[in-house]
This record gives structure tokens, sequence and C-alpha cells, in this order.
């Protein structure tokens, strides 16, 4: 190593080295060996000696007043800089990553509400986020089929204050008359909330048939069931009819409000604040984009609503039809039949035909309609005649002899029209400023008919929690009671949604014996009458909506079976086949209660929402 020398240097003595004797700066740190060899050369001039690496040693005389520098540890003044620079380019570097990574979450998270039907909003920067305040208009129901026309007139004639009702903003895909195959019977309980409703007049004038029970045939073997309906007014019974008459009946009722306002559009996406559900974005029947703002934001627009994403949890045990929230065990195949007679006059029939039932109504007083249930989701072609050929062949047979000629000139005829039975259990998300009613909330197969039903019911518990709200803007009362009407419907909703998915399935033909077993026993425990007929069929009607009376018919009529298989001697056979019986009555049962919500369903006095009732007037 090279040796600096410097001559003169001034008692400081600071130490260098070759390196940095060209720097324009010198270190002011001081090594404790600089120190001490300075201390030594000025007091004695002694020479120090220095070792080579290869161990010998080399001695260099310096006269006195020399200062020989030292091989030092040197500390640089840039090292501290450079640390913190270091420090505060990580810092940097994490700060950005961070918020680019925010930026990224927040963008996959509106990607996520577009794709679930929600628009965030800023009211700060939208200009037409105004007209939440200026429109004036306490709710915005999305979908004017039964439900949402019912629920225009019910909360637009609710009198909050003098001579004023809520004031509605309607927005309905196409106010045209529809021409449906389902939603056209109407069970007594469902009347009975028509008439609680104020809108029994709707069934009027439209043709509408009244119906008095059901008719079950089976190989032949037929019975009579008739609604227990001895403790209602005359009126009181189930109606039967053209959906579409029905529909427009309604609606034209609650456009005679004049704080209803009935509007052709189709809703694209429900707008949405920290959370909350402001309003709608929809597209007016001129094709203009407009944005509509409502404290409560009800959306029913149907089985086919694409905004039910939003509001709904998907139930991954179903199939991935919407989003994974809807099954379709089956689909209607509809035919209209004229100038014919059922059986039993103003009664639904049902065929326990094969592979699954028929359906059998007055829509008219000419017209019948006729329903063939097709298992699955595929189905003959119609354009090439395959289906015509099912019908004629399959079907027809099994059709009882009275409308059979009338149903095959309804197949040669060519009208016919199918409808997929969609099944999803209410499963909501609550949001604030918003709420799900009619089967884009909660819909079971229509065997039972008990769609309408349910919907209707579920409009009065909704008026009724909404009764005390003097303004919907107090969002937090609001949201208390929307919480409070999911669990308030459960017991008539879910018993009647169970009975459709276990009656169903109950009712489909299968090569399992197990199954025939439970088939055949269910045709003849209705059979039977007294109680074994008006339960189910006040339960089917909406009259006694009980999840307890619902789980004892359904497994007396398994143990019915058994006690069949018993007779007139029990053998292993016949246990073996009993126990495999009430095996199937459980399978077929208890996922749809488990779907329903135990809880909800047998147990709603522990749910705390329960008890948000609004005080009774």
């Amino acid at each position: 190593m090279k040796l600096a020398v410097i001559q003169n240097l001034p008692r400081l003595g600071l130490t260098t080295t070759t390196a940095s004797l060209g720097s324009p700066f010198l270190s002011p740190r001081l090594s404790l060996s600089t120190r001490r060899l300075r201390n030594t050369s000025l007091t004695t001039g002694a020479a120090f000696p220095r070792r080579k690496k290869d161990g010998h040693d080399r001695a260099s005389l310096i006269s006195a007043g020399t200062v020989i520098m030292a091989p030092a540890i040197e500390f640089d003044q840039f090292i501290l800089a450079t640390f913190f620079a270091s420090l505060f380019a990580l810092v940097l570097v994490y700060v950005l990553r961070r918020s680019s990574r925010n930026r990224k979450d927040d963008a996959n998270s509106n990607r996520s509400k577009m794709n679930r039907g929600l628009v965030a909003v800023s009211s700060q920067n939208d200009p037409v986020s105004t007209e939440e305040d200026d429109s004036g208009i306490d709710v915005i129901i999305v979908g004017a089929g039964v439900a949402g026309a019912a629920l225009a007139h019910t909360l637009g004639k609710a009198i909050i204050a003098p001579n004023e009702g809520r004031r509605v903003h309607v927005i309905e895909r196409d106010l045209s008359e529809q021409d449906r195959i389902v939603g056209e019977l109407l069970q007594p309980g469902g009347y009975l909330k028509l008439i609680e409703l104020g809108l029994e007049d709707c069934v009027k004038e439209i043709d509408a048939q009244r119906v008095l029970g059901y008719a079950l045939f089976k190989d032949g073997k037929h019975t009579k069931l008739s609604y227990p309906l001895e403790a209602f007014d005359s009126d009181v019974s189930g109606r039967s009819f053209h959906n579409g008459r029905f529909v427009q009946r309604m609606r034209d009722k609650a456009a005679t409000l004049s704080n209803v306002r009935l509007e052709q559009g189709t809703v694209t996406s429900l707008l949405e604040e920290n959370g909350t559900v402001k309003g709608v974005q929809y597209k007016t029947k001129e094709g203009n984009e407009r944005s509509l703002y409502a404290p409560l934001t009800v959306v029913c627009d149907g089985c086919f609503s694409n905004l039910r994403r939003s509001l709904c949890k998907p139930n991954v045990l179903l199939s991935s039809l919407s989003g994974g929230l809807v099954d379709v065990p089956s689909t209607f195949v509809g035919l209209v039949l004229e100038n014919c007679e059922l059986p039993f006059a103003n009664h639904g029939h049902v065929v326990l035909a094969d592979p699954s039932p028929i359906l059998l109504y007055p829509i008219s007083s000419s017209e019948l309609r006729c329903l063939v249930d097709v298992p699955g989701q595929k189905l003959p072609p119609i354009a090439n005649g395959e289906m015509a050929k099912y019908l004629k062949t399959q079907v027809a047979p099994q059709i009882p002899p009275e409308v059979r000629e009338a149903f095959i000139a309804a197949v040669e005829k060519g009208n016919i029209r199918t409808m997929p039975n969609r099944s999803m259990p209410a499963d909501p998300v609550p949001t604030p400023g918003a709420l799900l009613l009619g089967d884009s909330f909660n819909m079971r197969h229509p065997l039972t008919g008990g769609g309408m039903t349910v919907a209707l019911a579920d409009i009065v518990v909704l008026r009724d929690l909404l009764r005390p709200i003097h303004s919907l803007k107090d969002k937090e009362a609001l949201s208390k009671y929307i919480e409070s009407f999911y669990t308030l419907r459960k017991p008539v909703a879910s018993t009647i949604n169970t009975l459709a998915g276990a009656l169903y399935k109950v009712f489909l033909a299968s090569s399992d014996e197990a199954r025939t077993e439970m088939r055949e026993a269910c045709f003849d425990y209705l059979s039977l009458g007294g109680v074994c007929s008006s339960g189910p069929v006040a339960l089917l009607s909406g009259l006694n909506p009980r999840p307890l009376s619902l789980v004892l018919h359904f497994f007396a009529v398994a143990i019915y079976a058994v006690g069949r298989l018993m007779l007139p001697f029990p053998s292993i056979k016949s246990f073996w086949l009993g126990a495999r019986v009430i095996s199937s009555a459980s399978g077929i049962i208890f996922p749809i209660i488990k779907a329903e919500g135990v809880r909800q369903m047998f147990f709603p006095r522990s749910i705390a929402a329960l008890y948000r009732t609004p005080p009774l007037q």
C-alpha cells in the first residue's frame, strides 16, 4: 500500500488517503489509530515500522513534524446521505406500488359491480345526481308485472300525509299486454291477499274462472281434492285467467293514482354510492340514457332479471345459468285447448303421467290451458315436427279422454310454446336502498301455482313495514325494516316453495322402486279424504302456510308408504324397501328446507330482525 505523506500539517492532524487527496472535501472524522499516531509523532518524532503482507518489516524514518498516515477504516461523508436516499427511494417505490394496486383493485371492483348490474356514482361530480333531491320520487319500481303493478298501487295509495300517498315511478320494459303460458292460476290464499290490497276487482271483466280445487289422475284412477273454503266468504276461491289481461288490469288501476307514473323503458343497472343503491340507470322507449334517483328501489323485473345478481348470493349448488343463481329442473310445453270441458268443472287437473306431470285448467269460458312438463332442459325441436310427434305419441294417450281430441287438435294447429321452469331460493344480500320482490327474488316450480300468492303476500308484509315511515329518506329506519322484510316473509314463502319442489319430485316417474312407492303412496294418501287431503290442499292453496304442518304431512306420506309395504306380512325385503322410502323422502325435502333456511322456517323468533316490526296502529 502506498503511503501518503503530508508535510507541515497543522495540529488538527486530519487523516486522509491517496484516493481522497484529489477531493475538494476532507473528512472531519479522525480514527482512533490516527489520533494515536499524531500524538506520538508530534511528541517523540519516532519512526514507525510497517509490515508488508509477506511478514517482513520495513522501516520508514521521518523527521520531526512529519506525519505518517495510518491505514485506518474511513467513513465517506456520502454514506449517510446514500442511506437516507435509498430509504426514501424504497418508501417511494412502496407508495407507488400500493397506489397502483389500489387503482387496480378499484378497477376490478368497478368491473365486478358492472357485472352485477351496479354502477358507482358520485353525488359531487355527477350533475344528474341532483335529481335525487329534485325528482321528489319516493320509490322506483323496476318491472310492472304482477308484483310490480300490485306494489305500485299499494304504495301509491298508502297515506303518509293528509291526501298524500307515496310518489312511485315504475319502469317497465314493455307496457303492452303480454301473452304468457304461466302465471295464470291464483290460489285462494293469493286471492285473499288481493282482497287485502284492494285489488280484487282486477280479476273481473277478464273472463276469469273460479277454481275450487284439484283433480288427480293416475293409471285410470282419479280423486277430487277441494279447497277447504268453509270458513270463508262465498266469493273466496282460486281464480284462473289470461295472465296478460290480469296484469293489464292492475297496471290500469295503478295508473289511476296521480302519484304513480308508469314509463316504458329498460333498466340497465342500479346506481350505487358507498354501498347504498341510489337509483337506476335506464334507457327510455326512444333509446335515451337516463338516471333516476329515489330513497328506495324495488327490483321485481321477473324471472329473467338482469339485476338480481347485485342483490342475491349465488348458490354454487345450482346451475351456472344466470350467474349460478337459478336451477331449471324442467320445461313446460304449453297449448290452448278450445271448446272442450274438463271432467271436473272449476277444478285444476293434474295427471301423474310418465315421465312427469301434465296440468290442465280453464283460462276463460271457452279455453283450457294444457302444460306438459318435460324434465331437463333438452326438448324435442318444434320446427322439424319432433315436438308434435312426441306430444301425439307419448303424451296424448295419457290425457283424460274427455279432452284428448281437443289436445290433438291443438297440437296439429301448431301453436306450441315453451317456458323453462325455474327454481331459486331466496338468499338476498341486504343492501341499503334496494329490495328484491317477485320472481326476480324467489322462484319455485310452477306445478302448484304458488308464485303469485308468494308475491302478493310479500307486498302485504312490505306495506305494513313501510307504513310507519313517513319519509323513506330515513335510511336507518328503512334499512332496518328491509332486513325485517326478508325474515317476516319466510313462513309463507318457504312453505309454498318447499311444497312445490317436494311435490314435483314425488310426482316424477322413476325407475327407483322407493320413489315409485312414494309416488303411489302420495296419490293414495290424498285419496283417503279428511285431514289427509284437506291438510295438504290447505298448504298448497296458501290458506294454511305452516312449515311444520308441511313436514308432518310429507313424512306421513312416507310412513303410509312403509305401512303398506308391511302388509299383509313384513319381510326383510319390505323392511329394506321401507328404509329406502324414508331415505328417499328425506333426500327430497331436507335439501329444499336447507336451501330455504332451517332457522328462518322453523325458528324465526330466534332472529333479531323479526322484532323490528312497526308498532300496531
